[in-house]
């Protein structure tokens, strides 16, 4: 059919019986509803109904055009009701980004919030490469650094992003203990191959540890980790994870101005969605109480 509005339009007349009844129904002129008819009877080339005093009767034409719009509208009807209900469940894929040098912490977090509801689907993904809320291909981002200013994106305060300088218990048997600050050129440093990276603890090694001091680089926040716990040299780590490592040896002690804020970042069409409101809930309330990590 060309047109379901007139379809519609004479079901709603067959099963009313009247004009003034299916417009009623329908949220529309009586006019609207003899037009319809008229120009679906006319479509079709046979009578759909007998007019008469009382109303509207369906001719058997009509009885057949009622069994069918019945049908339809009963499809549509559970179809409704399906969408609805899943959009009202936490079920389905559920698509989170985050920095890959926090994945080691976020990963624990997605799978606990997995078992609480075992109808999500979780994939992580992780990288340099900012994913684009805006394009679909995330449902939460955890974005770390300066509030985040995409345009149509809901951003929520998560947690900072705690990190602190240290070194392999193997470096220190090598090299010794920093003195202070002032010793730091006489040492080697694990780095961030960016240069231009905005984090402000790697801002404030740049400011006190000579270049020629940076001894070893990579662009993979976790290959820097290695390293360092590998003994090639000093360099930040999860501050953390750090205190919990034995082999690892603070060289100085935490700075605030080294944190980085963490946020909860989603997109505004997709923000109110259950599954992403739980998953908003669970993550705000596991920072609860914690003095954070990284």
């Amino acid at each position: 059919m060309d047109n379901w509005d007139e379809i519609k339009t004479a079901y709603q007349v067959a099963r009313m019986g009247t004009v003034s009844g299916a417009a009623e129904v329908l949220g529309v002129h009586h006019a609207t509803v003899i037009r319809h008819i008229d120009a679906l009877e006319a479509r079709l080339s046979v009578k759909l109904f007998q007019r008469h005093a009382r109303g509207y009767k369906a001719t058997e034409a009509g009885e057949d055009l009622l069994r069918v719009a019945q049908a339809t509208n009963d499809q549509f009807s559970q179809l409704a009701n399906r969408i609805k209900g899943r959009g009202e469940s936490v079920s389905g894929e559920l698509v989170v980004t985050s920095l890959l040098g926090i994945a080691d912490w976020v990963t624990p977090l997605l799978v606990e919030f997995q078992k609480q509801n075992p109808e999500i689907s979780i994939r992580f993904l992780t990288g340099e490469r900012l994913f684009r809320l805006e394009y679909g291909e995330a449902h939460v981002a955890i974005r770390a650094g300066k509030v985040p200013e995409q345009p149509d994106n809901v951003v929520q305060p998560f947690k900072p992003l705690r990190v602190g300088l240290f070194a392999h218990r193997s470096y220190i048997e090598a090299f010794g203990m920093p003195s202070g600050v002032e010793d730091y050129a006489n040492h080697r440093f694990v780095v961030h191959d960016d240069m231009e990276i905005r984090a402000p603890f790697f801002k404030w090694m740049q400011s006190v540890v000579p270049k020629s001091a940076m001894a070893f680089r990579c662009l993979d926040s976790n290959a820097l980790t290695t390293a360092i716990r590998s003994g090639a040299g000093i360099g930040f780590v999860g501050y953390e994870e750090g205190l919990d490592d034995p082999d690892l040896i603070e060289v100085h002690p935490q700075l605030p101005e080294w944190d980085s804020a963490l946020w909860l970042v989603t997109h505004v069409d997709l923000h109110r969605t259950p599954k992403v409101q739980a998953l908003l809930k669970f993550l705000k309330d596991s920072a609860k109480g914690q003095s954070g990590a990284a």
